[in-house]
């Protein structure tokens, strides 16, 4: 089966019979004929008893240090950190994204929302796992609020895609936020209803992005070592990401203005 994919396979290696390794390892976007093998199921959110079984480990060493910051990538950070959880689309080019903020403590790479203990990127890639491609964003609740960095997740993406990101399609790919305070579950509440109103003017459809507590969401796995800071290491290499043109109102919305809501689950 040829590779249709012309930029290559974002795999280490190609794990499709006859295909010959990309020139530049782990730089592009997974391969069309991934689609072709794995079908249609990767448009769909799996139930959680047709998962892959997964592993009581990692099966691989994660990082212990942040290669753009510095700071402990598993933590313990300073006291006062807290942590959110976003996803919107490829985990390269959002983590890049958020540990140029001030105030962000540190950021990873990981797979969140789904059903299979640790697993592999390979595994994620087929949809049958559950999860989506997520960053772990800690950050110092006094230097930067959970507000501004809502706005620059709203504005940094397409959030109306549903089980998609641009080129970039499956369940892996859906946009969430994880909230870990009620702070920030105001914040993602109260700016998604404000970001709303702006994609409306703009003639856009309706935001798709799951809303839960990460309690609910489950484990944030963190992602391979050569998943971390990949576009720090790999300059040149894919991102689909970048401002959507609008701005995200913040500073409008108080919690108590919020109207009652649901815990909006992932897109089927």
């Amino acid at each position: 089966m040829p590779c249709r994919q012309p930029r290559g396979c974002r795999l280490p290696a190609c794990r499709i019979p006859g295909v010959p390794p990309p020139a530049r390892p782990g730089a592009c976007v997974p391969c069309e004929t991934e689609f072709v093998l794995f079908g249609s199921a990767k448009r769909q959110m799996i139930e959680a008893d047709d998962a892959l079984p997964g592993r009581p480990a990692y099966s691989y060493r994660v990082p212990e240090t942040h290669e753009v910051l510095g700071t402990p990538l598993q933590g313990p950070w300073p006291e006062g950190t807290q942590v959110l959880y976003v996803a919107m689309g490829c985990f390269w080019g959002a983590e890049r994204i958020f540990w140029q903020l001030p105030g962000v403590v540190t950021t990873a790479a990981g797979y969140m929302g789904g059903f299979t203990p640790h697993p592999t990127y390979e595994e994620v890639c087929t949809g049958r796992t559950g999860h989506t491609e997520a960053v772990l964003v800690a950050f110092d609740p006094t230097a930067i609020s959970a507000e501004l960095l809502m706005a620059t997740f709203w504005e940094n993406h397409d959030p109306t895609q549903g089980n998609r990101q641009g080129n970039d399609v499956g369940t892996q790919y859906r946009s969430a936020v994880y909230w870990t305070t009620a702070d920030q579950e105001a914040a993602a509440r109260g700016t998604r209803e404000a970001f709303q109103g702006v994609l409306r003017e703009h003639g856009h459809g309706d935001i798709s992005t799951e809303l839960r507590p990460a309690s609910e969401a489950g484990t944030f796995y963190y992602a391979e070592a050569y998943h971390q800071q990949y576009l720090h290491k790999n300059p040149g290499g894919y991102c689909n990401h970048g401002p959507n043109g609008m701005s995200c109102p913040i500073g409008i919305v108080r919690q108590d203005q919020l109207p009652a809501q649901k815990d909006v689950l992932p897109p089927h």
